[in-house]
This record gives C-alpha cells, structure tokens and sequence, in this order.
C-alpha cells in the first residue's frame, strides 16, 4: 500500500504539469484568436476608411473636371450690345447663353433683355434668370431710392462699384422672396441701367460680367 501511494505521490507532480500546460496552451490559443480578431477589425476598419479616402478623392476630381468642363464650355465669351441712343451698353458673357429682348428702347423708353443658359424660359417677375439687364429713362437716384427700404431692413446689402471708369452701386440679398441675387446699377448718360443676377449660382459669371461692362459716357 505504501508502495501504491508513493507512486500516486510520483505522479501528481506531471499531472500539475499537465495541466499547467494544458490551460497555458488555452490561454495562448485564446489570446492568438483574441489577436486575430482584433487585426481583422482593424483591417476592415482600415480598409473601410481607406475606401471612403478614394471614393471621396474621386468624387472631389469629378467635380472638379464638371466644373472645368462648364468652364471652358462657355469660351469664348459673345459680346451684348445695347440700343446706341441708350448709352451703347456692351459687355461679355458666356456663349452657352441665350439672350431674348423683350422690350425695345423704343417702347415707353424702356429696354429690357434677359440672358439664361441654353434657353431663356418665360418672363415673369418670380423667374430667376441668369441675367437682367434694363435700360430706363429715370433718374439714378430715383432708382435708387427704390431699394432703400429693403436695405434699411437688411434684406440687401448696398455697397460702391466701378465699371468703365463710371461709379454705381451694387446690391447684393434677397431682392423679393423668390430673387436672391446681386445686382448693380449704373448712370449712363440721362438714363440708368441696371443689371441683376437672380440666383448666387450665377455669381461667378455676373462678377465677370460686371467686370467686362462697357458704355459711352
């Protein structure tokens, strides 16, 4: 009997070894899967951002080549040219767009043209067009003093201009509920001209428009 648990007591010692190994090589297959799963979270997490990277990178250069191509689509500029007897008014805007005269200087000493990409829809006061342009026979200030109102309110912001060497006024806000724009507003000879944008979409090319205007003093 002695002799039998001399033996047991032999071989616990290898027993604890066994089991020592046993939960040590868990432990390790544990933290191995442990590992494996969290490199593969990171790995998905990586290629996910890396996919949003280009996808994002590759909309930004599509935009881009949009809006160069609709830039050099409206090359060259064709010149506008007003009545003579109403100041001569030129200046240039983007071929793509179309211009429709709706009134001639003649009739009731009013000028009014109107000036859209690709084709000019129909007129009316809650239309926005790329492009207003009226030539009356009333006096600058007159004009002016009409927008006053709306620029005591804050609903356009009035500011100094130069064209053709000539100083005028822009104005820049929400003109009527419909029209947000900008416009500026010249005297040419006993008459004003005024020219607005009907959206700030257009603002890139009515700054270039404005930029090109010319008149005879």
């Amino acid at each position: 009997m002695n002799r039998h648990l001399k033996e047991q007591g032999m071989a616990n010692p290898w027993l604890i070894v066994g089991i020592i190994f046993i939960i040590t090589t868990l432990a390790a297959t544990g933290g191995m899967t442990w590992a494996l799963m969290n490199y593969l979270d990171q790995k998905d997490n990586v290629d996910t951002k890396v996919s949003s990277a280009v996808n994002t990178a590759v909309k930004a250069q599509a935009d881009k080549d949009a809006a160069d191509f609709q830039a050099e689509e409206k090359k060259p500029n064709r010149d506008f040219v007003g009545p003579e007897d109403y100041g001569a008014l030129s200046f240039a805007y983007p071929k793509t767009w179309s211009v429709f005269v709706e009134r001639e200087a003649s009739v009731a000493g009013v000028y009014q043209a109107y000036l859209n990409p690709v084709s000019v829809p129909p007129i009316s006061a809650t239309q926005q067009f790329a492009l207003r342009v009226t030539i009356e026979t009333k006096d600058y200030d007159t004009v002016l003093n009409a927008y006053q109102p709306q620029v005591k309110k804050g609903e356009l912001k009035s500011s100094a201009v130069k064209a053709n060497g000539q100083d005028g006024t822009r104005l820049e806000g929400a003109f009527t509920k419909d029209i947000r724009g900008s416009a500026v507003i010249f005297k040419i000879r006993d008459k004003t001209v005024t020219m607005r944008s009907d959206a700030d979409t257009f603002k890139a090319d009515f700054n270039a428009i404005v930029a090109s205007i010319a008149f005879n003093l």
